[in-house]
């Protein structure tokens, strides 16, 4: 079947070509987001949460609660569209969307398989294929504050101004330390092109053989920077223990508050999709991406793909590794307690930031003496 539609493919002028593989890229990315979405959400949320807490979880609807999100989805659209008089009404119907939208636009530059190789032609495993894909992730992922902070203040209400104040102060608090953790790859690399970096983690170690060359099995300096990255990511896509804009013990709900509806449902997905985001950046960064250093025949699953079978499986191990990151999310948030703020601001000032610069600086020693 594959090499069927190869050859219709190539014999499309090199326009099309492009055109229909950046529309099939984008329909994959959006059917594979919103459903992980769904399912993170619902059906691996609560059924961690039960299994940590000893309990089913949903078991309900479908064979082991599978139908669950689909009921949980309908719930949502169903449910009456509330809009509270008091709002500022454009900005109100404003949030949800830049709460939703930057996690989507940040899977545009993620690496999902190698180059594929079609014919003879070398075609990009990414939407977009940017040399400095990095600095375009990060440029995203700052727009998600938005969204909730002008939720908060929309919302023209006590505890969602609260939330959307909390959301503001720690996401830049942190985004800085994630922007610091990620220097010392780059240096290594020497490049901002997100496939560059997983070409860079090929193979395996030169001086432990068992164990894959990726970034944080490089260097204790990378595996720093992945450290200081995952809790910077747990800050910034607002989980716990640092879910300060929503504490429902201190907020209601925070900054969605007043939210009801399809409305509340899009922050929802927008925090799910921002976890998914986050956990293919960690991969694509610090864990190989799409590439396992084991053959298939004569195949390397860390190489270019030769057809589109091994781009299917490649996509299935960055899922994998993106569903290991999923599931720590959910195994953290229902073991730690929440910080209280000040110590939420001294980690992320006090604590990551000096320790991100310091890494960056003895990686940039380490570099000299190695030249």
């Amino acid at each position: 079947m594959f090499s069927g539609l190869e050859n219709w493919f190539l014999n499309l002028p090199e326009g099309a070509q492009f055109l229909l593989l950046t529309v099939v890229k984008i329909g994959i990315m959006l059917g594979v987001v919103n459903g992980a979405v769904s399912y993170f959400g619902v059906l691996l949320e609560r059924k961690g949460s039960a299994y940590i807490q000893d309990r089913l979880g949903p078991n309900r609807v479908g064979i082991w609660g599978l139908a669950q999100p689909i009921a949980d989805g309908l719930k949502l659209i169903l449910k009456e569209d509330y809009t509270p008089a008091h709002v500022k009404r454009a900005l109100f119907l404003l949030a949800p969307a830049l709460a939703m939208i930057p996690a989507f636009l940040t899977f545009a530059v993620i690496p999902f398989t190698s180059q594929v190789l079609v014919g003879g032609k070398s075609f990009s495993g990414a939407i977009a294929d940017l040399d400095v894909g990095v600095l375009y992730t990060f440029g995203i992922v700052s727009l998600a504050v938005y969204g909730i902070v002008i939720a908060g203040y929309a919302s023209n209400s006590k505890y969602p101004f609260l939330g959307g104040i909390r959301s503001s102060a720690q996401m830049i608090s942190y985004e800085l330390s994630m922007g610091l953790a990620v220097i010392p790859l780059f240096m290594s690399v020497q490049g901002l092109n997100l496939p560059d970096i997983v070409a860079s983690q090929s193979g395996t170690h030169m001086l432990i053989p068992f164990l894959p060359n990726w970034a944080i099995f490089q260097s204790p300096m990378l595996f720093l920077s992945f450290v200081i990255f995952l809790v910077a990511a747990f800050a910034e896509t607002n989980r716990l223990p640092f879910d300060m804009p929503e504490s429902e013990t201190e907020l209601v709900a925070g900054y969605h508050t007043e939210y009801s509806s399809l409305k509340f449902g899009m922050f929802f997905l927008g925090e799910y999709a921002a976890m998914l985001a986050v956990s293919a950046l960690m991969a694509t960064l610090f864990l190989g991406g799409w590439g396992l250093p084991i053959m298939i025949g004569d195949i390397r699953l860390d190489a270019p793909a030769t057809n589109m079978w091994v781009a299917a499986i490649q996509f299935g191990i960055l899922f994998a590794k993106i569903v290991a990151f999923m599931m720590l999310f959910v195994w953290i948030r229902w073991t730690l307690p929440r910080f209280r703020y000040d110590q939420l601001m001294n980690i992320g000032w006090k604590g990551f930031l000096p320790l991100a610069l310091a890494n960056v600086v003895i990686t940039a020693l380490w570099m000299w003496m190695r030249a």
